[in-house]
């Protein structure tokens, strides 16, 4: 793969919040920015070009949100995505982006933990999607947990607090 082979939009989700003390609560950086590059910078992956597409909560999105991010997919150059996206709804984000992104490769991917915070899943699952992403067949998938997931069954068991197959 070359560079600039893999594209990652960003969506937003818990992956992306920063602990906000004024009102004591997890939110997105005030800044707009993302911290995909800096996760990307701590595993020494410099490849990957990152387009935010929104910092929203997955909780929140609607279709409108998924036909955005559907849009930005299909208008992306390169076969390989990755996004990030909230826990809450990502399979259902998945199961629309069915169909939707022919030839490609997209993988959805997230944190229980934002990765502002000590002990974040975040950077985990996003390396776990780069190398999936780039080496999976044509389909939509999640990757959480050390598990790749076909869309049909991306759902988050929230008793467990984790992806299972």
């Amino acid at each position: 793969m070359t560079d600039g082979a893999l594209r990652i939009l960003v969506t937003g989700g818990t992956i992306d919040k920063v602990h906000d003390p004024r009102v004591e609560a997890l939110v997105f950086p005030r800044d707009g920015a993302t911290l995909v590059p800096e996760m990307l910078a701590m595993g020494r992956c410099h490849f990957p070009l990152v387009q935010i597409v929104m910092l929203k909560d997955s909780l929140d999105f609607d279709d409108a949100d998924r036909e955005a991010i559907a849009a930005a997919a299909a208008a992306a150059p390169e076969a390989a995505l990755v996004i990030t996206h909230g826990t809450g709804t990502m399979g259902a984000t998945a199961r629309f982006l069915q169909g939707r992104v022919p030839g490609k490769t997209v993988v959805l991917t997230g944190a229980m933990r934002p990765h502002s915070i000590s002990a974040s899943d975040g950077s985990f699952n996003l390396g776990g999607a780069v190398v999936a992403a780039q080496v999976l067949p044509e389909g939509v998938y999640g990757v959480m947990n050390g598990r790749v997931i076909p869309a049909a069954r991306l759902d988050k068991n929230v008793e467990a607090g984790r992806f299972d197959l």
